[in-house]
């Protein structure tokens, strides 16, 4: 059976539109949620990224499907506020890993309980059984995404 048809495709149905919608909507959140500490809703991902172990600009550009050369001007800038620090790989000095520094890992660490407190009230409505229907629900669509690519 087919999930969509004619009749049913419109975009308050279709799955792209309503999460590039939810998207959209959440990081306009991030964003004031993170805006205290001088970052936006990208930044502080990355930043969180990185603290979970995303170490290479690539890597992470692709994870958040953000432009790499956007990536690495996004890392310029969280360098230049002493957040994030380069090093060369001791095995292959052509990579780059990234880290944060100590700044950066206690603002990262602000903004994720400002983060969580921003998802607790917009899921205040909603029970932990339905919460984490949905978010099995996007990881198998993750998953299946990734499997068709």
């Amino acid at each position: 059976m087919n999930a969509y048809n004619r009749d049913n495709f419109f975009p308050d149905t279709s799955i792209g539109y309503l999460v590039r919608a939810i998207h959209q909507l959440g990081y306009a959140r991030l964003d004031a949620a993170c805006a205290h500490e001088g970052l936006t809703g990208i930044q502080w991902s990355a930043l969180i990224s990185i603290h979970y172990g995303q170490t290479n600009c690539a890597a992470l550009a692709r994870d958040l499907a953000h432009d790499r050369g956007a990536m690495t001007r996004m890392i310029d800038v969280l360098e230049t506020k002493y957040l994030v620090q380069r090093d060369r790989d001791d095995a292959d000095r052509r990579l780059v890993n990234l880290s944060l520094t100590d700044e950066g890992r206690a603002v990262a660490m602000r903004c994720r309980d400002r983060v969580i407190d921003v998802w607790n009230m917009v899921l205040a409505d909603w029970s932990a059984e339905e919460t984490a229907a949905l978010i099995a629900q996007l990881q198998k669509l993750r998953r299946t995404l990734e499997e068709v690519a």
